[in-house]
């Protein structure tokens, strides 16, 4: 069977946690979509979707919003909560579709039946179905959420209790999302650099594999060797305390941004061609060191439950 390449199929998708790729999103050539057309129709339509880990995932409960395609394995045979779902008008039947077939039809996800018990259990009619997205993203970070229910949530889907305080979680859920979200754009967290070399030009900031230095007891997880030219230091160690899908936010850098190639077929993956910033890399490593303190901070700020009846 033959198919032809569509541009619009080629979309940019979340790998792995904090690690983006390029890929060609067609149910002709993709083994399983599943829901993900409702949730990511076209890159035009926004949206935001907590994943969590599925069923049956070996790796401890964590959870990770992105607003662009997951990957199964994006968080280990990942579950995803959207705050939205699209329908194309013109799967609605004739008395919903409008003559432009391409259109959609946008639905929240938090049905009205929920939204009207979270205001009647915390007596606020100025909770909204955003807040509440929110509420549950702060909750799903909670250090005690995920020791008291660790076993549990190896076997079903998270359960969502009611805190004695809506908003502290709501308000650190949207706080946490902030981070997790943007973190291509926010102010990278000053790091010291040392370089071999006075300047540098856009070749010498290319990664073949960034590796932890050494002192006398071993590694050393302060400094990251960049490269043969580049060093970067001073690294708090409480940035390996954001531990998400496994590992920490920062070593999905390290394993994930580094060049490789294929034994079989020659193919090259080359993080280094994916933004026309030679310096993107290195300051995604300080991006991301900053969004590991600022979780780690706003999480261990949580306070305990205090489950409602």
């Amino acid at each position: 069977m033959n198919y032809e390449f569509s541009n619009e199929s080629v979309v940019i998708g979340m790998y792995r946690p904090y690690c983006k790729q390029s890929c060609y999103f067609n149910k002709n050539l993709n083994d399983m979509i599943y829901q993900i057309p409702k949730l990511f129709p076209n890159k035009n339509l926004e949206n935001l979707a907590i994943c969590v880990n599925g069923v049956g995932s070996q790796k401890d409960f964590s959870a990770l919003i992105t607003n662009v395609i997951p990957d199964l394995n994006f968080i280990q045979a990942g579950q995803c909560f959207p705050l939205y779902s699209y329908e194309k008008q013109s799967e609605l039947g004739s008395l919903f579709a409008t003559t432009n077939t391409e259109q959609y039809t946008k639905k929240e996800n938090i049905p009205d039946s929920i939204l009207k018990e979270y205001q009647q259990k915390y007596q606020d009619k100025t909770i909204t179905k955003e807040d509440i997205f929110y509420y549950i993203y702060g909750v799903l970070h909670s250090p005690e959420y995920k020791q008291r229910f660790a076993s549990d949530l190896k076997k079903m889907l998270p359960r969502i209790p009611f805190t004695a305080d809506f908003w502290i979680f709501s308000k650190a859920g949207r706080e946490l999302a902030y981070w997790h979200i943007n973190y291509e754009i926010i102010e990278p967290y000053e790091l010291e650099e040392f370089k071999k070399e006075l300047f540098l030009n856009d070749e010498d900031y290319r990664v073949e594999k960034m590796v932890f230095g050494k002192n006398k007891n071993g590694t050393d997880k302060t400094i990251i060797i960049y490269n043969s030219k580049l060093t970067l230091s001073q690294i708090p160690l409480e940035t390996y305390e954001y531990i998400v899908n496994g590992k920490s936010a920062l070593e999905w850098i390290m394993e994930r941004y580094k060049f490789t190639r294929d034994k079989e077929s020659g193919i090259t993956n080359n993080p280094n061609n994916w933004s026309s910033n030679p310096r993107y890399i290195l300051d995604l490593v300080k991006r991301i060191v900053r969004v590991s303190i600022e979780t780690v901070k706003i999480v261990n700020s949580l306070p305990p439950l205090n489950e409602r009846e």
